[in-house]
Parts: C-alpha cells; structure tokens; sequence
C-alpha cells in the first residue's frame, strides 16, 4: 500500500494528525458553509488514509524488527 502524501507537500504523521483533528474541530462547530465543510471533509478523507497508511508502514516495520527466543520473528498483538 502506498502511502503517498495528501499534497505535494510531504507532512509527517504528526502534521497530518494534527491538521486532521483541526477539521474535525471546524466541522464540529457548525460555523463552516456547506462548501467550506465539503471542501473540510474531503482534505480530512485524504487526511485519514494518510495516516492510517502511516500506521500501516510502521505495524509491517514493528513486525520485521519483533523476534521470539528462537530468533524467529513473531507478532503477537496485545490482548
């Protein structure tokens, strides 16, 4: 899964989560037009597919780097 920026711009994880929670802050105050609030939702579509392939990346990363005793790698999601 390729995890391409949601603009030319490169962001970190943290920039992306951070202008994230900002929509969800300006669509939950009601203040938005309905232009504005579409244009909102979308960038934060964008926004969230991002992040979840950020997240993604470092999971696959996190399960190359866990090994068990045998030196063999192992995942094992906590309960």
């Amino acid at each position: 899964m390729e995890t391409a920026a949601p603009d030319q711009d490169e962001l970190t994880f943290d920039e992306a989560l951070q202008q994230l929670e900002s929509i969800v802050v300006q669509l939950e105050s009601g203040k938005l037009s309905l232009e504005e609030s579409i244009a909102a939702f979308e960038r934060g579509v964008k926004l969230n597919k991002f992040c979840a392939g950020k997240l993604a990346e470092a999971e696959r990363k996190i399960e190359l780097l866990v090994t068990d005793a045998n030196g063999k790698a192992s995942w094992q999601p906590e309960a």
